[in-house]
């Protein structure tokens, strides 16, 4: 067998490629021959595959297999972006100098672009990717990726149906990033449609009726049509079921604080319209929910679960059960990326101390105090807490 047309690859890779090899019994014609066809074509390597005869003597063959390969890439241009969607759309694609280009490679490029600037409003963007042979390199081609965003889309009317507890116009206020265009309240808002920010506008839908009581509402139904070349029309149907309230609260698991205690924490009581926003604030993000009171003195490992342990009518009773676990006392403090600073410095500015009970309040205040020295990024600073449950 000898393999011609491909400098790239040793001979004995090619024909393993082909799944033939020397001493095997074939038809000629046969399905071997066009197996082996079938294979390299089905690599994407080679833009054309030929098998043919050189010499047959008896029942021996002499195959010859012709090969060309696909060019390589010697560089990639982008046209009609800005050079941070230029840094993106790299990224994302992958397609670097030295790569063999397919077909498959420029389709899932396309795919891959029209995705990113469809999640970024412009739903309509063309693009067109061509290829030119490089004068300086053999077999190399210079791809020249062009994009037209075209405008974005907008969004030109919410058509809003089920609703009867909350009016169309506040549902669309709920919508933070999805709204209509031409409308005077929403002048600073965007306009355009964005399908991740449909996604996450009617979940805000839903914390807004769960809020109301409205516990199983739900959006049985949404759509998008286009309405001209450049908006939109969004329909949402929704179920928003029936409106419940609080009726028992009861704790199981606390010992250390009475249970009277931490109904006054809740806010929430008999009679209440059962409002998950509050419970979720009041158990966990307030900066005086229930946890924190279990943090502040050192019960790392406290969990709180709201349990909804019986429904009656438009009546549900909670059963809150706590793990409170063991005090957690602080072992190490290490600091990181301090470059511009002595780490003695920031340590000064510290309200805890290895030997301490765990604090999420001095936690956050020697947080606040080092962002307050100016030498550090806010964003990034942020603390790695690494619990130990067998050791406290």
């Amino acid at each position: 067998i000898k393999v011609e047309g491909v400098k790239n690859y040793e001979d004995y890779v090619l024909i393993g490629l082909s799944g033939l090899s020397v001493g095997q019994t074939i038809t000629v014609p046969g399905d071997e021959i066009t197996g082996a066809i079938k294979r390299y074509w089905r690599h994407g390597l080679f833009s054309n595959v030929q098998i043919t005869a050189e010499k047959i003597e008896g029942d021996k063959i002499w195959l010859k297999i012709s090969l060309t390969q696909r060019p390589r890439i010697a560089d990639v241009r982008y046209h009609g972006v800005k050079k941070s969607e230029r840094t993106d759309l790299e990224s994302k694609l992958g397609m670097v100098k030295g790569m063999q280009i397919t077909p498959n490679t420029v389709d899932r490029a396309k795919t891959l672009i029209k995705r990113y600037f469809d999640d970024k409003g412009f739903k309509n963007a063309e693009v067109i990717i061509s290829q030119k042979d490089d004068p300086s390199s053999e077999n190399q081609v210079i791809v020249d990726i062009d994009i037209d965003k075209k405008e974005k889309i907008k969004v030109h009317e919410i058509q809003i149906v089920g609703n009867h507890a909350i009016k169309t116009s506040k549902l669309k206020k709920v919508m933070k990033k999805t709204n209509e265009k031409g409308k005077l309240r929403n002048l600073f808002r965007t306009k355009k449609f964005v399908p991740e920010n449909f996604e996450a506008d009617k979940q805000l839908i839903i914390d807004k009726y769960n809020e109301l009581g409205y516990r199983d509402a739900m959006i049985v139904k949404d759509s998008v049509s286009q309405y001209d070349e450049k908006t939109v029309n969004v329909y949402l149907n929704i179920d928003e079921g029936q409106k419940y309230y609080l009726r028992n609260v009861t704790w199981v698991g606390n010992t250390l604080y009475p249970s009277e205690q931490l109904n006054f924490l809740l806010r929430m009581k008999r009679g209440d319209v059962y409002n998950q926003k509050l419970l979720n604030e009041r158990v966990s993000t307030d900066d005086d929910a229930i946890g924190n009171l279990y943090y502040n003195n050192g019960y790392l490992f406290y969990n709180l679960d709201p349990v909804e342990v019986n429904i009656v009518g438009d009546s549900i009773d909670l059963e809150m059960r706590i793990y409170e676990g063991r005090q957690a006392t602080i072992n190490k403090i290490k600091i990181s990326g301090n470059d511009r600073l002595y780490e003695n410095v920031v340590r000064r500015e510290l309200r805890i101390r290895p030997g301490q009970l765990f604090s999420k309040e001095d936690l956050m205040r020697s947080l606040r105090e080092i962002q307050q020295m100016g030498h550090f990024d806010p964003e990034k600073l942020q603390p790695d807490i690494q619990p130990d449950p067998m050791n406290g």
